[in-house]
């Protein structure tokens, strides 16, 4: 870009308004720069200065005209239409871009060189060390995930360490950047920030050492009586009304306000957070706390929603606070629960009352634990059949607020997956042996410090079977969907997987459901220095996001023949039209099981506090005027309509399967 100097009339005009320079000859401007909008300006080191030539219009309808006042000014450049005034102490060391307004502010510097938040060390899970993720701008929750659990494997940790180590090398500098289109207002100290276009920060107190990834696409918005330091903030982030961060990763779309406080900890996409606090906490996708009294700490959540109160602790007054748990996708707390850690929750689990036993119901997803006279109670496969786990699933993908087109987390949504079916698989082992070692007819059994009743272990039994074939019945479906289905060969063609990779465990690293064959040989890649960079790594996480469905259908596949006793060579249509009975009798099962759970929601006590002066009558109008009427519910409506139409589809597939055993 061309620069030329001032002219002895624009320094005279400069110095009329009461502007001055260490040295004038260090003061460039555009072509077309108009002096007459610089006032009461103090320039020192290598200034740029672009052109002033538009009005810009401010909430309310102001118009100001693009100008510099009332500031002093260190080794910057700024870009075209920029209004900037009233700095209380000075700018310093900065590249700012076009049309961006900065207001009363108190200072905005970079002070020597800066990394701005990339490699920070964030201590998460344990407070006191030994999981540290280093946080980089384009840190994905699998790339975090990796680095912090695989510390049994030091070679790894220490390439990926290194790979973070050489992106902020690349990002260091002793200049900051603010981009396009920023609006700084009302703000107090800014040190050691870059700021990426279109960001909105206004009545801040403090940044101190991070990063805004702002964009056009998806804007960050930072409020009043923020203090943040040694952060990362990622696109279409929101961080409001006095919330305070030390050493944070905020993901994509992310919301924090309310006085929300958190320290070493990371959150990563469509995570919501208020009034309460965190600390050392890995926030996968979507882990939602809104309540003043809820702590969640030294622990691993996603999918995740924490009831009032909610509180885990990671120390028993010994070695101090080194211990840490895991919450797998999904689950849940209610007010007032609390888990004492080191433990293993379950996938899609819902967490009622306080709980000492270290329990580990990894392999009982979709579960319940409630506590019972200081035990803990476990109620195998229960939330499979509840409205609420249902609803949640369905909401997930509609509240995803990611505008970024460059999504930095993949996310899978799936309720059934091969990672939670397989574990459906070792929760039925698991109760079959209970069963043979203690009798089918005990009256409660004893897994991982946990009581299981007799009827719940049969009922566990009954809900994880029906979840099974009902995943397995919608692979086929699927499967077949393109597939004339004129013939058995034809049939098995299309049943033949696209690729053997998928079969065996699968994995949720946080959001991202792969096969593990495929996590390891990442891992083998980055030791081996196959893959070098950072950008490598989470190109392999798209891929296998993108590839999702073809894997995933590489291990139902498998399943299916195991579960039915089946094989490709000799699978018939006949074969295929009793899955399909199979999987509408389990479809329907289940949809009438959370038909009746949503039913309770409607129900006469559920009425209690509505048509507070008048009879029953008035009191049932009352809550219809207000909850509606049940048949009425948008979501009952759903569940009467998703019986119909899976009935629907399954009679239209077993009519083209008739064909094949016609021929």
């Amino acid at each position: 870009m061309n620069y030329r100097n001032l002219t002895s009339q624009e320094i005279s005009l400069l110095e009329n308004q009461h502007c001055s320079a260490e040295s004038w000859s260090n003061v460039l401007v555009k072509e077309g720069f108009d002096a007459a909008y610089v006032q009461h300006v103090k320039f020192s080191g290598n200034i740029r200065l672009g052109i002033l030539e538009k009005d810009i219009t401010l909430p309310g309808g102001i118009r100001k005209h693009a100008c510099i006042r009332n500031a002093y000014i260190h080794n910057c450049t700024f870009g075209d239409n920029v209004l900037i005034e009233y700095v209380q102490n000075y700018i310093a060391n900065y590249n700012i871009g076009d049309n961006v307004y900065i207001q009363n502010v108190e200072q905005i510097l970079v002070d020597g060189e800066s990394s701005f938040g990339n490699a920070v060390e964030v201590s998460v899970l344990n407070e006191t060390g030994g999981r540290e993720v280093m946080m980089y701008d384009k840190l994905s929750a699998h790339f975090a995930y990796i680095l912090s659990f695989y510390r049994h494997r030091p070679i790894l940790i220490g390439k990926m360490q290194q790979m973070v180590h050489n992106y902020a090398k690349k990002k260091a500098s002793e200049i900051g950047t603010i981009g396009n289109n920023v609006h700084i207002i009302n703000t107090g100290t800014i040190k050691n920030v870059c700021i990426g276009d279109n960001a909105v920060i206004e009545g801040t107190r403090q940044l101190e050492n991070g990063s805004i990834n702002s964009n056009e696409h998806d804007p960050v918005h930072i409020g009043y009586n923020v203090m943040v330091k040694d952060f990362i903030i990622s696109s279409g982030a929101h961080i409001e009304d006095g919330t305070m961060l030390t050493r944070c990763f905020v993901g994509q779309a992310c919301q924090l306000g309310h006085t929300y406080s958190a320290n070493d900890s990371l959150f990563f996409s469509n995570c919501q957070g208020e009034n309460g606090e965190a600390c050392a906490i890995f926030a996968g996708p979507y882990t939602v706390t809104h309540h003043k009294s809820t702590l969640l700490i030294a622990g691993m959540f996603s999918f995740m929603n924490a009831g009032s109160g909610s509180n885990q602790s990671n120390h028993m007054y010994k070695l101090g606070p080194i211990h840490q748990g895991i919450m797998e996708r999904g689950g849940r707390t209610t007010s007032d629960s609390y888990i004492l850690w080191p433990a293993k929750i379950g996938a899609f689990s819902l967490v009622m009352g306080r709980h000492y036993g270290h329990s580990d119901t990894s392999k009982m997803p979709f579960s319940y634990l409630i506590e019972n006279n200081d035990e803990t109670v476990l109620l195998p496969g229960l939330n499979l059949k509840s409205v609420g786990t249902i609803r949640d699933a369905q909401k997930f993908p509609k509240r995803d607020k990611r505008k970024d087109p460059n999504h930095l987390d993949q996310i899978n949504f799936n309720l059934l997956s091969p990672y939670t079916v397989q574990k459906m698989f070792q929760a039925i082992n698991v109760l079959n042996d209970l069963q043979n070692k203690c009798g089918e007819t005990s009256a409660s059994y004893f897994y991982q410090n946990c009581r299981i009743k007799n009827t719940s272990l049969k009922k566990g039994l009954k809900y994880y079977n029906i979840a099974i074939i009902k995943f397995l019945g919608n692979s086929i479906i699927s499967r077949l969907e393109s597939c004339p289905c004129s013939d058995n060969e034809e049939i098995r063609a299309r049943l033949k997987p696209d690729t053997p990779i998928g079969s065996n465990r699968w994995r949720d690293l946080a959001g991202l459901i792969a096969p593990s064959s495929e996590i390891d040989k990442l891992i083998e890649d980055i030791e081996k220095d196959r893959i070098a960079t950072t950008e490598e790594v989470n190109a392999v996480f798209e891929q296998l996001h993108r590839d999702y469905y073809s894997l995933e259908w590489t291990w139902a596949w498998d399943m299916i023949q195991q579960y039915f006793n089946l094989s490709l060579e000799t699978i018939t249509a006949k074969d295929i039209i009793y899955i399909i009975d199979q999987w509408k009798e389990a479809v329907v099962e289940l949809d009438k099981l959370i038909y009746e759970d949503a039913k309770k929601e409607f129900s006469l006590s559920a009425r209690t506090s509505f048509g507070v002066d008048g009879n029953s009558d008035i009191r049932k109008e009352d809550f219809e005027q207000v909850r509606g009427i049940f048949e009425e519910n948008p979501f009952v409506k759903a569940v009467i309509e998703h019986i119909e139409v899976k009935t629907d589809l399954g009679d239209k597939m077993i009519k083209r399967l008739f064909k094949a055993l016609k021929s």
